[in-house]
């Protein structure tokens, strides 16, 4: 349980990550303050607009900021999509940071969203967080996203970029747009199915933030995926069989291309094995490691 005026600054709580860990925080006893985009409707919130500079003085004296806020990457990458994953990634952690490094009472950590999408399509090559970045749109942005906390980090803030796999849960994100299919019998392998999946269950994801929130020798980027890395083949399987369904109707990966485009070859079919080291030797305690026991505890079986 947090001391009563720990104060937290969230963005992106409106999102399904960002909603999964006010309610933690909140039942852990932090005071948070969101900041919103439009009006603020009530006393802990503050508007901003993420592509505006921010008064340094609204963002003082917080214990923690947290800054989940970004364009979602599902659908078509149109020029215009494109900018706006970028722009809402880059530029508001830019101006975010910039007001925290002049904040007249600087939060002693900042946490900022990132993605494995740093590491671009990489086979089997497992990957750390001192691995070098890949190539392609998502790595790029990444690179820059992270980037863009360098006035922070400058300000003597203790910063650390959280690179997100593939988070398990119920209430969103790619498990849920799965199960449709798969609960018919007709799910089965995205292209090849050698692909590796880096995961991590929604337990855990939150779990992982509030292990950095406390401890303190981490920094910098901090991937937040199990220990466990699957192959599609392997999670498609295992999905299956919890779900006691065949999964034995392929999607191949020139249909995939065909409807998302370049969105499928960077999110979809591109191979992460993603491995959380800074997690594993900071002594953080993973309630799943085990994909079955994940998806089981998910789904109710």
């Amino acid at each position: 349980m947090a001391p009563l005026s720990s104060r937290i600054l969230l963005s992106g709580a409106s999102g399904l990550l960002g909603g999964a860990l006010l309610l933690s925080l909140k039942s852990r006893g932090f005071q948070v303050v969101r900041l919103v985009r439009g009006e603020a409707s009530a006393d802990d919130q503050i508007a901003w607009d993420p592509l505006q500079p921010l008064p340094p003085e609204t963002v003082s004296g917080f214990d923690a900021v947290i800054h989940l806020a970004g364009e979602t990457v599902v659908g078509r990458w149109s020029d215009a999509k494109k900018s706006k994953i970028r722009e809402s990634r880059v530029v508001s952690t830019h101006n975010l940071t910039q007001a925290l490094a002049k904040a007249p009472e600087k939060p002693p950590v900042l946490i900022t969203a990132s993605a494995i999408g740093y590491y671009g399509d990489r086979a089997d090559e497992l990957l750390r967080e001192s691995s070098s970045p890949g190539s392609g749109f998502l790595a790029d942005v990444c690179r820059q996203w992270e980037g863009a906390a360098q006035p922070a980090v400058d300000a003597g803030i203790r910063c650390v970029q959280i690179r997100t796999g593939v988070v398990l849960t119920r209430d969103g994100g790619a498990l849920r747009k799965m199960l449709p299919p798969f609960r018919l019998g007709v799910g089965g392998n995205l292209g090849s199915g050698r692909q590796w999946m880096s995961w991590i269950h929604i337990q855990d994801w939150i779990g992982a933030v509030h292990h950095i929130l406390k401890t303190d020798l981490l920094q910098g980027p901090v991937n937040l995926v199990a220990t466990k890395p699957v192959t599609n083949a392997e999670f498609t399987k295992t999905l299956g069989s919890v779900l006691c369904r065949p999964t034995i109707f392929p999607v191949p990966a020139f249909a995939a291309k065909l409807a998302l485009g370049q969105m499928a070859e960077e999110v979809l079919l591109a191979s992460q094995r993603v491995e959380p080291n800074k997690l594993v030797t900071s002594g953080y305690p993973f309630q799943y490691s085990d994909l079955r026991r994940a998806l089981s505890s998910i789904l109710g079986k």
